[in-house]
């Protein structure tokens, strides 16, 4: 797994440094100190390229360019790898405005999944992307797939015609005549993404939206009875539905890439009694392989707050039921303390880590923080993940402040306190626990309010 990444010269400062986590990695902190930035480096050390490099559509993922162009700019990074550990150095070369890479196979063996915040996805396999053999076009194969987040959707073709990735609505409108294996998968990955027991993502029948499209179109059966298209679907289920979608192609390519080559299916058995379905419910690999490391960037976008609070613990459950992986690594980065809530059942100090990003001093910082259970959202909201002095509006906050200081002040008049109370009582719950202390002061001091 990816083990260690140093960066000199490169990012929002001078230095930064992790040491990952075995399992699972959460990312904090503001917008733009480089949450995001650190996800596109642990994807280029794993796979030697940059998305952007690889689809030119995407509007993330490009190329780390050195901070001060007068220094050397390096990226040190490190896999364990059994009871070994890898070391390795990039470093960016100014004539050709390149970072240079090992030379040979890439360091890491297994599948590294990557989601982008812009809604694209990338994704090495070793089955399909080690191998440099020209295709029947006589094209190399990709050191990478990478698609846009269009590209997901609709499919990826190339310029002689060749399709790299049928995309989502062929893909599922496929599987779903065909009523196969990765038919069977899609079902359980979405029923495990669902956000609860009562709100599952069922697929409807296949339906066509209009005379001018001529594809049969995938549908979610809602709660509510009705059968809506996917595409139709709101920004929320969208980007479950291609995570789901996107987690069950990689499987399924790997399985086809490996047979394409003579090679075994990395341990996958099927017989005429096993598919899909008993695989994800934990009887039986779909894929079963050395590694697995899953990116993930604003893992709760879109994504309602009871959906915040399930999507880790299934993307995990999935991922290690899918797969099957020996080792299996999920780095993400969030905004939502309920995200950070929500891991609080399974969050292992000894294979789990938890990095935080701030500015400091007009400084960026990245510290690894001691993981400590808040016991709520609330809690959460305030503490070194997100720095928010309270979970009220500003307007409340200030009030608050201003009340808090009244309570002591023995100069305040009859008249300021109450129209100190009258801002109270335009951003202030008529439960709030602050009324109680208010009160308790308000009477002792004898305001009539």
């Amino acid at each position: 797994m990816i083990k260690h990444l140093k960066m000199s010269n490169v990012g929002p400062a001078p230095k930064m440094e992790l040491e990952f986590g075995r399992r699972l990695n959460l990312l904090t902190g503001d917008n733009g100190l480089g949450k995001s930035f650190l996800l596109d480096i642990a994807w280029w050390v794993m796979t030697g390229k940059w998305p952007a490099e690889l689809n030119p559509k995407l509007t993330s993922g490009k190329v780390a360019l050195p901070t001060d162009k007068k220094l050397k700019a390096e990226i040190d990074f490190s896999f364990s790898a059994a009871s070994t550990t890898k070391d390795y150095t990039g470093t960016f070369e100014s004539r050709g405005q390149s970072w240079t890479v090992p030379q040979g196979r890439p360091a890491h063996p297994g599948l590294v999944l990557y989601a982008l915040a812009d809604g694209s996805f990338a994704v090495w396999d070793p089955a399909r992307n080690y191998s440099k053999a020209k295709t029947a076009e006589g094209q190399g194969r990709p050191p990478a797939y990478v698609v846009s987040q269009k590209e997901v959707w609709d499919g990826l073709q190339r310029e002689d015609g060749t399709w790299l990735c049928n995309g989502l609505i062929r893909d599922w409108s496929s599987w779903q005549k065909e009523k196969g294996r990765a038919y069977e998968s899609l079902i359980s990955v979405l029923e495990v993404l669902s956000p609860s027991a009562i709100e599952k993502m069922v697929p409807g029948s296949l339906t066509r939206i209009s005379m001018d499209d001529v594809r049969d179109m995938p549908t979610l059966l809602m709660p509510y009875g009705q059968e809506v298209p996917v595409v139709h679907a709101s920004s929320g289920m969208r980007r479950i539905i291609s995570l789901a979608y996107f987690l069950v192609w990689c499987w399924q390519e790997h399985i086809k890439a490996k047979d394409l080559l003579g090679e075994s299916s990395d341990g996958v058995a099927w017989d005429e009694h096993t598919d899909a379905s008993t695989a994800i419910s934990g009887k039986r690999p779909v894929a079963n392989v050395a590694n697995a490391v899953f990116l993930i960037d604003e893992v709760e976008s879109h994504l309602h707050p009871k959906w915040q609070r399930t999507v880790i613990p299934a993307l995990l459950k999935v991922m290690d039921q899918l797969t099957d992986a020996a080792n299996l690594q999920l780095i993400a980065v969030t905004h939502s303390p309920l995200i950070m809530a929500s891991v609080e059942p399974l969050f292992d100090q000894t294979e789990d880590a938890w990095f935080d990003l701030d500015l400091v001093d007009n400084a960026v910082e990245l510290t690894r923080r001691q993981y400590a259970r808040k016991g709520d959202a609330r809690s959460w909201l305030t503490s070194e993940a997100f720095d928010m002095k309270s979970g009220y509006s500003i307007e409340a906050e200030s009030a608050l402040d201003d009340a808090a200081r009244a309570l002591s002040d023995e100069q305040l008049s009859n008249a300021e306190a109450a129209a100190l109370e009258q801002r109270l009582r335009a951003v202030l719950s008529d439960t709030d626990p602050f009324w109680m202390r208010w009160r308790f002061v308000s009477e002792k001091k004898g305001w009539q309010l």
